[in-house]
């Protein structure tokens, strides 16, 4: 019964996104109020009935209910019920549920909290996401139902989730992930409204700021998230593998950085306005890429959902309907966009236009690189892998060069900027990034050019925004006044570049100093780990959990004085339903450095294959992440989005000299 009110709850939701998508457009385009109110009700109702339909397949999971197929596939009766819970959204059908339910909650944070928004353009918008619902309300319906029934031969236990998935990661990874790809669709709708209204004015970016920096917040934690599972999961002791998936997730990530700074300029000087509709578009088509990516069936990886060809084919069709279409749109209105504002040649808009075009290219070259593969492949060219040493040697030039731009411009000014006075704001900063990144390379022991160049980078990015910040607290009531001063946004803007700085000192210390060693031990052998530690392999054991069966090695990690500095048991683990070996890592973890043991195979009666690792601030890539988050999350708050903004009348003339 409650499956049939599941698949009920669906049918009526994609009723209420139909009417969503039509009547409140037309109230826009023909003027009537009336029509434009129900975007507000029918938003209402269409996120309670996929609520309704998400609480309801849940609820299969929680109790058991194998007659449901997809909970026949992805649970067990000995599943923990935490796991039961996440493996709800463990699968294609359930995580392409959660994605709508995702669409539906940022459809109706819009519908709440615009209340001070034009009703048409608030019309516009939320008719906008109804049409990206419709289309993925059709997709589960007709190609992904999750509801399915297996009548009348019920099995009597499920097949299990994936053990794989069967970890906390699961429980916060993908719903974070899906706030922060879903969160870009509020951005392109209003990219949309904003088009056929022909308002690229301030107000049309500052509306669509806070909700661009949100959904960024939550993909930077949500791509966080995902690399530290895939850390401590898989066993290999790495953050990121430039997986095709992975990338997929980082795409978006690119272009919505790019995006953010692109709608600054756009709210404060009135510029890059139709640069800043294209930079949504792209996004959100990026995010409906990653899609198609992860369930179409064209990659094979630990990360992918679905390998059903009609599935592919249909989220191909809709990622072109909306490439397409939006598209045309903006090539049929941006060019009407006039703009009066001018800039020097060296200016903030200047330093920010030249970020975006750094963003671009690294966006454009991890989309070359992920998809010409698949490409190849598919017009039976033969087969060309692009991996890690591809994307190391190609992506670092255009970070570290992202953050050299980053530091200068940060000392930059609106409309123009005397050189010589941003030379002699840049002098001392310079000097201590320099004298600072020296002292690292000594204390490291070893001068690598790639390794200087990023350390520089980031210390650059950090020592010039903490200079920033010491020159902007200054006061005459001292610098604890002048601190407060600051806005939400501008601490918003300190912690996200701080953020970004650590996740790149992380990025490039702990790739270019970690010491990774595969080694054959028993236990009483001792073996080095590198940063002046040992690993004394002590013994043995076994253990049962609620649903698998582990062996474990025990190990007393010791630093170069003989002291103990803790206890490691890492795990080849042996699930009883599927029958499959996992590896659980022994991590002991610190903010300077990660020690890292795993378990391999067993080489004879007594002899282990063990991966030793020692990973030097492995940690700041994450908490630099958290830092942007926190970020991104400070500068929505800022109380400027609270305040209405007075819509301006766009001049339709043909553009001149517009770099946007």
């Amino acid at each position: 019964m409650y499956p049939e009110l599941g698949q009920m709850s669906l049918i009526l939701a994609l009723l209420l996104a139909v009417l969503l998508a039509v009547v409140p457009l037309v109230g826009s385009v023909t003027g009537r109020e009336q029509l434009q109110a129900f975007a507000r009700p029918l938003t209402a109702g269409l996120f309670v009935f996929v609520a309704l339909a998400f609480a309801l397949l849940t609820n299969a999971f929680v109790t058991d209910d194998f007659s449901v197929a997809y909970v026949a596939n992805n649970s067990n009766s000995l599943l923990p019920w935490y796991y039961k819970f996440s493996a709800v959204w463990g699968g294609h059908e359930g995580s392409l549920l959660l994605w709508i339910l995702m669409l539906a909650g940022w459809a109706l944070a819009v519908a709440i909290f615009s209340r001070r928004l034009p009703s048409v353009m608030v019309a516009q918008v939320l008719s906008v996401m109804g049409m990206v619902t419709v289309g993925f309300l059709l997709f589960t319906i007709l190609t992904s139902n999750p509801f399915d029934r297996i009548l009348p031969n019920v099995p009597q236990d499920g097949a299990d989730l994936n053990p794989l998935l069967q970890d906390f990661g699961l429980i916060i990874h993908p719903p974070m992930l899906y706030m922060g790809y879903v969160g870009f669709s509020v951005a392109f709708a209003f990219a949309i409204a904003a088009l056929i209204n022909g308002r690229l004015d301030a107000a049309w970016a500052r509306w669509s700021r806070p909700w661009t920096t949100a959904a960024w917040s939550f993909l930077s934690l949500g791509i966080a998230l995902g690399s530290w599972w895939a850390y401590y999961e898989l066993g290999w002791g790495g953050w990121w593998f430039w997986d095709p998936v992975e990338n997929a997730s980082l795409l978006p990530w690119l272009s919505g950085t790019a995006l953010i700074h692109s709608l600054a300029v756009t709210e404060k000087r009135g510029v890059f306005k139709s640069w800043t509709v294209l930079l949504a578009i792209v996004t959100f088509a990026l995010s409906l890429l990653g899609t198609f990516l992860v369930r179409s069936g064209v990659l094979t990886s630990v990360h992918s959902f679905a390998s059903d060809p009609e599935r592919g084919t249909f989220l191909l069709v809709l990622l072109a309907i909306t490439i397409v279409s939006s598209l045309t749109l903006y090539a049929v209105r941006a060019p009407v966009v006039h703009v009066r504002a001018r800039y020097a040649g060296l200016s903030r808009e200047v330093f920010l236009l030249m970020n975006n075009v750094l963003l671009v290219a690294a966006t454009l070259l991890v989309l070359v690189g992920t998809l010409y593969p698949l490409v190849l492949d598919y017009l039976d060219m033969g087969r060309l892998s692009i991996g890690e040493p591809f994307f190391n040697l190609t992506f670092s030039p255009l970070g570290v060069a992202a953050g050299l731009l980053l530091g200068a411009g940060i000392f930059s000014r609106w409309k123009k900027t005397d050189g010589g006075w941003l030379g002699r704001k840049l002098l001392w900063p310079l000097a201590v990034s320099m004298l600072f990144t020296a002292a690292v390379m000594v204390g490291y022991g070893e001068l690598k050019p790639w390794a200087f160049a990023g350390t520089f980078s980031a210390s650059w990015v950090m020592v010039a925004t903490f200079w920033d910040l010491w020159e902007k607290s200054a006061s005459r009531k001292g610098r604890l006044h002048g601190l407060r001063r600051q806005t939400r946004s501008y601490y918003g803007m300190v912690f996200g570049h701080l953020g970004m700085a650590v996740v790149m000192a992380g990025a490039t210390i702990a790739s270019n100093y970690g010491v990774e060693r595969d080694v054959r031990m028993s236990p009483g052998d001792q073996a080095d780990i590198g940063g002046g530690y040992q690993a004394v392999f002590t013994e043995t054991g076994n253990r049962r959990g609620p649903n698998f069966t582990a062996e474990y090695g025990r190990f007393e990690i010791i630093d170069g004085e003989g002291e103990l500095v803790s206890v490691q048991k890492p795990e080849k683990r042996q699930y009883l339903v599927q029958r499959s070996v996992m590896t659980e890592a022994g991590i002991d973890a610190g903010l300077f450095r990660d020690i890292f043991i795993a378990v391999g195979e067993r080489v004879s009666d007594d002899a282990w294959a063990i991966r030793l690792q020692y990973k030097p601030l492995v940690r700041w890539l994450w908490l630099g992440s958290i830092f942007m988050a926190v970020g991104g999350f400070l500068a929505i708050s800022d109380r400027r989005y609270r305040l209405k903004v007075k819509v301006q009348k766009t001049v339709e003339k043909p553009v001149t000299g517009d770099p946007g």
